[in-house]
């Protein structure tokens, strides 16, 4: 059979296959790779916690104080992420 075509498999039709855009090279933003010793992971738990009450701590602090100098009750509003979807405002007042 060495004189004969060469057989091919069937291809369905439409046959070009589409190619997928992948990124090629490193991919954006950090990379947090595991300890493998306990004790390092340990320090690293202890120490996220400490910043957090830190933080919180801190946050208290200036909220006291700012609520303390001003003639008016202070009040707190977090945002949820940039949605409008939050409570609804009185009539004339902004964001700002």
């Amino acid at each position: 059979m060495a004189q004969g075509k060469q057989k091919f498999k069937a291809q369905r039709p439409g046959g070009v296959k589409k190619q997928q855009n992948k990124q090629k090279g490193p991919k954006k933003g950090g990379r947090i790779i595991a300890p493998k010793k306990s004790k390092v992971v340990q320090q690293q738990s202890i120490k996220k916690g400490l910043e957090v009450a830190i933080r919180n701590k801190i946050e208290q602090e200036v909220t006291q104080r700012a609520s303390h100098s001003l003639h008016k009750k202070l009040s707190i509003v977090k945002s949820s992420g940039g949605s409008s979807s939050g409570p609804p405002r009185p009539a004339g007042t902004s964001s700002k």
